[in-house]
């Protein structure tokens, strides 16, 4: 049980590092394209997108954890 619970939470942190760095890009890639490099400084996109993405990796942590029967990428054999 607690390899199974070490891999989701393996799977948890990467996915929301994954999340969070992607937003993080989007957001600077908004930033540029929308404001042009601003001498006021517009970081609300960057700071949005990271996060919306910090956001969506702690919902997907809190759905992965609390289904205790949820395994994935294991392949269970009937006898």
């Amino acid at each position: 049980m607690a390899d199974v619970h070490g891999r989701k939470w393996d799977r948890c942190l990467a996915d929301t590092a994954v999340k969070t760095v992607t937003g993080l890009g989007l957001g600077v890639l908004f930033s540029v394209v929308l404001f042009k490099l601003s001498p006021s400084g517009r970081t609300w996109p960057v700071s949005l997108g990271s996060g919306l993405g910090l956001g969506m990796g702690y919902a997907n942590c809190q759905h992965d954890l609390r289904s205790p029967y949820l395994v994935h990428g294991s392949m269970v054999k009937d006898q």
